[in-house]
């Protein structure tokens, strides 16, 4: 694939991310475009997000797979990036995994999480990681180490790969289906930072959603 022109649509999956979003939001670099996939939220993520130049998309059906592609079906740019919403990666860095799609050098480009702090990545979350990591790479003969919540890859490519979960599996049932499709898979460290006050992961936050998120990614690798 060549290079693409333009600037990228980023797909913020959201639940509850008020205190936030005003910084994420800020932290876009110039030209990039925030979609704010909002999955219920109760606390006023939407209106913050509108208020702060976001295109808001309600996302009614619950779950993380569900507003990560409810958010790329909103998309209109060549490009997408996906990002999580609660200030633990900082936006400025999204042209890291853009620019080699932009570039037409990779077709899948993940974000590999390097801690700034011991607090970022708690230990449970950790080890998780690490064991699907193992998984994955048995999986695709990938060489990588991370889901990496931040990517980038082509919209219509995205969409035609035809991911089904609507979970927290779907990050990895995007990156086995681009390993199956022959895909130039790239991974780019980015850092990771202590969540914003005030907020929690919805996936890594406690044991139970981590378990939670292995049970659905294990679902994936099964299929």
């Amino acid at each position: 694939m060549g290079t693409v022109r333009g600037v990228p649509d980023v797909v913020f999956p959201c639940l509850d991310e008020a205190g936030a979003l005003p910084w994420v939001l800020t932290r876009l670099p110039a030209g990039y475009r925030a979609i704010v996939a909002d999955n219920g939220s109760t606390d006023g993520s939407a209106q913050i997000a509108a208020d702060h130049g976001a295109l808001v998309v309600h996302v009614p059906q619950r779950g993380f797979g569900a507003a990560a592609h409810a958010g790329l079906e909103a998309a209109t740019d060549e490009v997408v990036c996906f990002c999580d919403a609660d200030a633990s990666m900082d936006p400025g860095d999204l042209p890291l995994v853009a620019d080699p799609v932009l570039a037409g050098t990779a077709d899948l480009v993940l974000g590999r999480r390097r801690p700034s702090h011991r607090s970022a990545w708690p230990p449970h979350a950790r080890v998780a990681n690490t064991a699907l990591g193992v998984l994955m790479r048995r999986r695709t003969g990938l060489s990588l180490h991370d889901l990496g919540p931040m990517r980038a890859a082509r919209r219509e490519a995205l969409l035609g790969l035809g991911i089904t979960d609507r979970r927290f599996g779907y990050p990895l049932e995007m990156v086995t289906r681009a390993s199956d499709a022959g895909w130039r898979v790239r991974e780019v460290d980015v850092d990771y930072h202590p969540r914003a006050e005030g907020t929690r992961s919805k996936v890594t936050g406690t044991v139970r959603g981590t378990v939670r998120t292995v049970r659905d990614m294990r679902r994936v690798l099964a299929r």
